[in-house]
């Protein structure tokens, strides 16, 4: 069956990978307004993830008092609101797309199809999404911090082929394997590729597919190709 939308994953593929000392760095600009260590409050971070990924924290304000309560610091409101703006700015830095991204979409949009964003993340994102880039050239997309669940649920698959107007036969999705999303994928009938970058040495990320034996590519400019007439 010819695709009819294209699914992207968000950090990772649509952004660079990122590098420990990157993630290292953002956290400590959190952390010194909470008077928290860096390491402890890294681990917070990182441990947390689940939860904050489905959104079971609230916003971005909450997340951080429950985090730093559970740190053995109960902030003032001044250091509260500190460390949200060193957060937020930190995030929004990892809102950087890749090169060929906006590309890619551009050229798939070309060709007719539609284009969906599927991602595991935090309220940053869902807070940030109405002013990228790219926001104007996806058709649909499924947060998963919004909607409370965390790859690879089935229903988010399915949810998303659902806003997108198409059958998960018809779609091909594209991400970097975290959390276990090109099996997720292919088990609710869609074509799952991996992006397999050369940003990935270094990076610290969700673990990834590294076990996937499904096709692979190294950039999202590949993409397109994929969709023409063999």
């Amino acid at each position: 069956m010819p695709f009819s939308a294209v699914i992207f994953d968000f950090y990772g593929t649509l952004t660079p990978s990122t590098p420990k000392h990157v993630w290292d760095e953002h956290a400590a600009r959190s952390a010194a307004p909470l008077g928290i260590p860096v390491p402890v409050w890294r681990a917070a971070l990182d441990s947390s993830f689940a939860e904050r990924a489905t959104g079971s924290l609230g916003d971005l304000r909450s997340t951080l008092l429950t985090l730093a309560r559970r740190c053995g610091v109960d902030p003032g409101e001044a250091a509260l609101t500190a460390a949200c703006a060193a957060r937020t700015g930190a995030q929004r830095e990892l809102l950087a797309l890749r090169d060929d991204a906006l590309g890619t979409l551009g050229a798939v949009r070309e060709r007719g199809l539609a284009v969906g964003v599927l991602s595991d993340c935090t309220a940053e994102l869902a807070t940030a999404w109405p002013e990228l880039p790219l926001a104007p050239l996806v058709d649909a997309a499924v947060l998963s911090c919004e909607v409370g669940r965390r790859k690879p649920d089935p229903e988010l698959f399915l949810l998303i082929a659902r806003r997108l107007g198409v059958t998960p036969e018809e779609c091909l999705y594209v991400g970097d394997g975290g959390g276990r999303e090109l099996t997720g994928a292919t088990a609710c009938g869609m074509t799952a590729f991996m992006l397999y970058a050369d940003d990935w040495e270094g990076a610290d990320a969700q673990p990834r597919e590294h076990d996937w034996a499904g096709p692979r590519l190294s950039h999202l400019s590949a993409v397109p190709g994929l969709l023409d007439p063999a």
